[in-house]
C-alpha cells in the first residue's frame, strides 16, 4: 500500500460509516413518517394546531401596548407561530413518539440491529423536525403576506434560532420521555413545559412588556432564548444579546442530554 493509499484509507472508512448511518436513519425516518401519518390526532397536533393557535391569539396581541417595545402585531405573532410549531409539532409529538415506541418494544428491537442509540433517537425525530421546518416556512410566508410584515432583516439569526430550537426541543422531548412511565402519562408530562413556554417565553406576551424582575426570570425558561433569537431576526439584536441567548440554550440542552444519558429507558418501565 502506498503512502497516499494509507492516508486515504481512514477517510474512506469514515465516509462509509457516515453514509451507512445516514441510510439507516433515513429508513427509520420513513417508517416513522408512515406511522405518524396513520395517527390522526398526532397529525392534527403537528399540522393544524400551530396555525389555529396563531390565529386565535391575534386579538390578544392586538390589545397589547407595543409602542415602547419597537414591536408590531406581526413581529409578535410570527415568532409566536414558530414557537407553537416547536412546542406542538416537535416537542409534544416527539415525546409521545419516544414513549409509545418504547412501550411497544420498538426501541428495544432497533437496538439489536446496526442502529446506534443516537441514530435511533435522531431518525425517529426527523419526520417531526422536517414537517416543523416546512410548516414554519409556510407560516412565515403566509403570515407576512396577510399582515404586511417585511422579511426578517437578519434572516440568518431567525434561521439559526429556529434550527437550534428544533435541536433543543428534540432533546427536551427525549428527556421528558425518559421521566414518563406510559403513553397516557406523556400527554400530561408535556403540559408543564408547554404552559410555562406559552405564558412566559414571549410567545403571546413579549418579555419587553413584562415587569423587569418577572422578565428576568422568564428569560431563563428553555424556549425564551429561542423566541428572542427568532424575534431578533425581525427587530435586530446586539452581540451581547445573542451570546446570552446561546448560553441559555446550551445550558438547557446540556441538562436535557444529561437526563437522557442517565435516565432514558429502551424498554417499558415495570
Amino acid at each position: 500500500m502506498s503512502t497516499l493509499d494509507a492516508v486515504r484509507a481512514p477517510a474512506r472508512v469514515a465516509e462509509r460509516t457516515t453514509r451507512g448511518a445516514a441510510d439507516r436513519m433515513k429508513a427509520l425516518a420513513r417508517a416513522e413518517l408512515i406511522l405518524l401519518g396513520r395517527n390522526k390526532s398526532a397529525m392534527f397536533t403537528v399540522l393544524a394546531l400551530p396555525s389555529v393557535l396563531t390565529f386565535s391569539m391575534h386579538s390578544a396581541v392586538k390589545s397589547l401596548d407595543l409602542k415602547q417595545t419597537g414591536l408590531t402585531v406581526g413581529t409578535v405573532l410570527l415568532p409566536g407561530a414558530l414557537g407553537y410549531v416547536l412546542l406542538f409539532a416537535v416537542y409534544s409529538t416527539l415525546t409521545g413518539v419516544y414513549v409509545i415506541r418504547r412501550e411497544e418494544l420498538v426501541l428495544k428491537r432497533l437496538r439489536t440491529g446496526e442502529l446506534r442509540d443516537l441514530e435511533i433517537l435522531a431518525g425517529a425525530a426527523l419526520p417531526a423536525v422536517l414537517i416543523g421546518l416546512a410548516q414554519s416556512v409556510l407560516l412565515v410566508v403566509g403570515g407576512s403576506v396577510l399582515m404586511g410584515v417585511a422579511a426578517p432583516g437578519t434572516v440568518w439569526l431567525a434561521v439559526v434560532g429556529l434550527l437550534l430550537g428544533m435541536g433543543l426541543m428534540g432533546a427536551l422531548a427525549a428527556a421528558t420521555a425518559a421521566l414518563t412511565n406510559s403513553a397516557e402519562g406523556a400527554q400530561v408530562a408535556v403540559l408543564p413545559m408547554m404552559m410555562l413556554s406559552i405564558a412566559g417565553s414571549g410567545m403571546v406576551v413579549p418579555l419587553d412588556v413584562l415587569p423587569d424582575k418577572l422578565a428576568s426570570v422568564c428569560e431563563m425558561l428553555p424556549l425564551s432564548p429561542v423566541m428572542d433569537m427568532i424575534r431578533n431576526g425581525w427587530t435586530g439584536a446586539g452581540t451581547g444579546e445573542v451570546l446570552r441567548e446561546l448560553l441559555v440554550m446550551v445550558v438547557w440542552t446540556f441538562i436535557a442530554v444529561w437526563v437522557v444519558r442517565k435516565r432514558f429507558r429502551w424498554e417499558p418501565r415495570r
